[in-house]
């Protein structure tokens, strides 16, 4: 890497976005913006492009002159802080505000998501009842104005899947699991896997469970993880390189070395191995829904 960090590159490509994208929205050039920080025009281009940790004060610095908001400010410079780490993690509340969701900007840049949900219906395919649910048990006190506000934002991102230009491409691989835990009562479960098969019916959604009688599989031992895959450029090249998310408890895990992509990978083609054929998979949630509903 060129500033000789060894650790993730996503909180920098991340960053890097973010500021780009400020910098098209108060229109000024790369020249521009230069002379304005008093910086070199490749130094602007090494940041934009992911390919140097920055100090929060220069975040600081460019945010003033962007006209970023405050509180955009703040969680990039928190961002900032993570470039330099060996390792990437953050978590909400610490340096990053909960507010700023850092893995929505990589699944919206995201061209292929291939996931593997162990427990839960993953956020993109949940019904508003199903993710009222799920964030308010992850917020006890919490104020339903807030949990509304969440909960739009979850039903927000799901415009990935229907809109007209480049939807995003998505493989997941259900535990059966997931379908006979009725989360939000049996009405609202019932009406999250009839969600489900009509997501199914999308040209660029395949869902597959994974079924109990699948046994010991690899999805068992790797836990719940999504990788994301971006378009290529015009070198042919991915504009980003592969990432493995894993949503955690107290934190988040950004992966993106080769052997970390290798082997999550290499799990996620042996789960979907052991998953259901297609027609399988729908009869068993028509049936799952069918019993919720009786």
């Amino acid at each position: 890497m060129p500033d000789g960090t060894t650790g993730s590159t996503v909180p920098r490509r991340q960053l890097g976005r973010h500021l780009r994208e400020l910098r098209n929205q108060a229109r000024l050039t790369v020249r521009a913006a230069a002379k304005e920080l008093e910086w070199s025009e490749p130094k602007i281009w090494r940041i934009e492009t992911g390919q140097t940790s920055l100090r929060s004060l220069d975040v600081e610095a460019m945010c003033k002159i962007y006209g970023a908001p405050a509180e955009l400010a703040q969680g990039l410079m928190g961002l900032a802080k993570e470039t330099k780490g060996r390792g990437w993690w953050h978590s909400y509340g610490d340096v990053i505000p909960e507010t700023f969701d850092l893995y929505i900007g990589l699944e919206e840049a995201a061209e292929r998501l291939q996931q593997y949900s162990a427990e839960l219906v993953p956020g993109l395919f949940q019904t508003p009842d199903y993710a009222r649910t799920l964030i308010r048990e992850d917020n006890p006190g919490v104020e339903d104005t807030e949990i509304d506000r969440r909960v739009h934002v979850r039903m927000a991102r799901q415009a990935l899947l229907t809109r007209l230009t480049s939807p995003v491409t998505m493989k997941v691989a259900l535990n059966e699991v997931i379908l006979r835990r009725p989360v939000g009562g049996r009405e609202v479960m019932a009406a999250q896997l009839e969600h489900l098969l009509e997501l199914a019916a999308l040209p660029h959604v395949s869902i597959r469970v994974v079924p109990y009688e699948a046994g010991l599989h690899h999805g068992l031992l790797s836990g719940s993880f999504t990788m994301l895959r971006f378009p290529l450029g015009g070198d042919g090249k991915p504009t980003e390189p592969p990432t493995v998310y894993v949503d955690g408890f107290t934190g988040d895990l950004y992966l993106d070395k080769p052997n970390e992509i290798e082997r999550y990978d290499g799990a996620f083609q042996a789960i979907w191995a052991r998953c259901l054929e297609h027609e399988d998979t729908m009869r068993l949630l028509q049936q799952a829904a069918r019993e919720l509903r009786q």
